[in-house]
């Protein structure tokens, strides 16, 4: 045998003897009454801190919780401003304008013991006689527009649909305004229109608002392609407007 070997295997049982010299030593220090009493007290300190051992693993897993669940909240949150900011950059030209007319008043600035002032709104005018509401093609909305069939709606967009509605409705209030404009008032270019108009008229129309290509064309810069038409089958889809034909026009409804 070598003598490496020799020394490694007299130094493992060394080492062996000196555990053993330990144990013996400690099992003698346990049956003296003044060292059982220490040996039980730090038994009862290890339970204790044991006990508090597991508490702070309890505690630990909580916190790891709290952090996973902390971290979904941001991520649904940084994913929500995202939304906000692209909504924000991306408003729908269609939707009016809000502007704020209300001057707001201090509440230190009034006297408790003065009664408030309430004005009354002005009366508004009676519309004249001539005047008459023209009906409009309501904006198509967002639950709408993802009810829209795929294959029909293709790859145009919420904003371009409601783009050409505008549009419509912008050559349904032309029409219909020289319609019930005083004839005495009118220009010859819209008196012609006038008799156009009334020349497109036909009993299903009778009590409807409508208009044809002419009037597309007429009133509004839409050019009237095959986008167009596919445009207008949404809105037919979407019981916005209807057709009604004869003597070779096409007469788009508002309903």
């Amino acid at each position: 045998m070598a003598s490496s070997d020799l020394e490694q295997l007299c130094s493992h049982i060394n080492e062996k003897i000196g555990n053993i010299k330990k144990t013996l030593s400690l099992r003698n220090c346990g049956q003296e009454p003044t060292l059982k009493t220490i040996l039980n007290k730090i038994g009862d300190e290890i339970i204790v801190v044991n006990e508090l051992l597991n508490k702070l693993e309890l505690e630990i897993q909580y916190q790891e919780q709290t952090n996973s669940s902390l971290k979904e909240l941001f991520e649904c949150l940084e994913e929500d401003y995202k939304d906000v900011e692209h909504l924000k950059e991306n408003i729908p030209p269609h939707l009016p304008q809000v502007t704020v007319t209300q001057n707001f008043v201090n509440g230190s600035d009034l006297d408790p013991e003065e009664p408030v002032k309430v004005e009354e709104p002005a009366p508004t005018k009676k519309p004249s006689k001539e005047q008459k509401n023209v009906k409009e093609m309501p904006f198509i909305t967002s639950d709408e527009f993802n009810g829209i069939p795929a294959y029909m709606k293709s790859r145009l967009t919420y904003c371009q649909i409601n783009d050409v509605i505008k549009e419509i409705n912008k050559a349904v209030v032309s029409k219909y305004k020289i319609l019930h404009q005083p004839k005495k008032s009118m220009s010859s270019v819209a008196r012609n229109l006038y008799h156009r108009f009334i020349d497109e008229e036909t009993k299903e129309t009778k009590g409807h608002y409508f208009v044809v290509e002419a009037d597309i064309k007429e009133f509004t810069a839409l050019k009237v392609d095959k986008r167009f038409h596919v445009i207008l089958n949404i809105l037919r889809h979407c019981r916005r407007l209807s057709e009604v034909r004869g003597g070779g026009l096409t007469r788009y409804v508002i309903t």
